[in-house]
């Protein structure tokens, strides 16, 4: 395991508590193992993204932290509790899904499940015009406003665009208003200009509300500016450290274990270039990861 320490220091010079802890992490499928020895450490209110190959462990470390998934730690704390413990502390967004047309649900329906998705049937009348009913309503318009959902969150869902459709499912992770917001590829399938503002919302979340966001991203241009931290997990291990600490040709290089360029081009994206995954040996590039 490789780690790089950067952390995030509050105005008063005290260092902010962990959200996440995780020493002696390791995975297996089966008899392959997907990871070993990893030893993680997010602040509270940092922004991080999770890169990597697939097939490195990337989904599997998350849903490890979750309490959902095959990940064994010999000491692992999300929030200051075992792993599955935190609860609604925790919103979590998987890996993305696309409602059909034929859906009804209402934008505002799928925001409102993250507060009541696990009662049974339909909240009665009068328990929607009660105290709670009020409060939980408050809610659900508050983070429409905060995601920027208001103009369609009383259309159904299924008539909704791919950003759109992003947009609310981020509000049913945030309406129970979490300390840390796990997001599983949340960027895959979308255009660029979506990708860019669904991005920026997240940066706005981690910024601005001080939640600790952790992101899956299959590339990390669109999220780059708003990063604190990266782990980049390849070849069953980890590194974690500030972008230009982890996403450079000298440490990739050493990751892969082949030798990797890493390149800026003139706008500010990050490519990187080598012989990465390729079993024929040819080289590629590709955006990193």
């Amino acid at each position: 395991m490789t780690e790089v320490t950067a952390r995030v220091e509050t105005g008063s010079a005290q260092p902010r508590e962990l959200a996440v802890r995780v020493r002696g992490a390791e995975a297996r499928h089966g008899d392959r193992v997907v990871f070993a020895g990893v030893d993680i450490d997010i602040t509270q209110g940092e922004f991080v993204a999770i890169l990597g190959p697939n097939g490195t462990g990337k989904s599997t470390f998350i849903t490890g932290l979750l309490g959902l998934g095959p990940m064994h730690a010999a000491e692992a704390s999300v929030l200051g509790l075992p792993p599955g413990r935190a609860g609604t502390r925790i919103g979590y967004v998987p890996q993305r899904r696309h409602f059909d047309a034929s859906v009804r649900l209402r934008g505002v329906d799928i925001v409102r499940l993250g507060l009541d998705g696990h009662r049974w049937g339909i909240p009665l009348p009068g328990f929607l015009a009660g105290e709670r009913g009020r409060r939980d309503a408050d809610q659900v318009r508050e983070v429409i406003r905060l995601v920027g959902a208001e103009a369609y969150a009383h259309r159904a869902i299924g008539e909704l665009s791919g950003g759109e459709q992003q947009r609310l499912l981020i509000g049913q992770a945030l309406v129970s208003r979490p300390e840390l917001l796990i997001l599983d590829e949340p960027l895959d399938s979308l255009d660029l200009p979506n990708q860019g503002a669904i991005a920026d919302l997240l940066g706005d979340v981690s910024k601005r509300l001080g939640v600790t966001v952790v992101i899956v991203a299959h590339d990390v241009n669109p999220v780059l500016e708003h990063l604190d931290r990266v782990i980049y997990f390849v070849r069953g291990t980890a590194a974690s450290g500030t972008p230009d600490e982890i996403i450079n040709s000298e440490t990739l290089t050493s990751l892969y274990g082949t030798r990797v360029e890493v390149l800026r081009t003139s706008d500010g994206h990050l490519v990187v270039v080598g012989h990465v995954g390729d079993p024929h040996g040819d080289a590629h590039v590709h955006l990193v990861p």
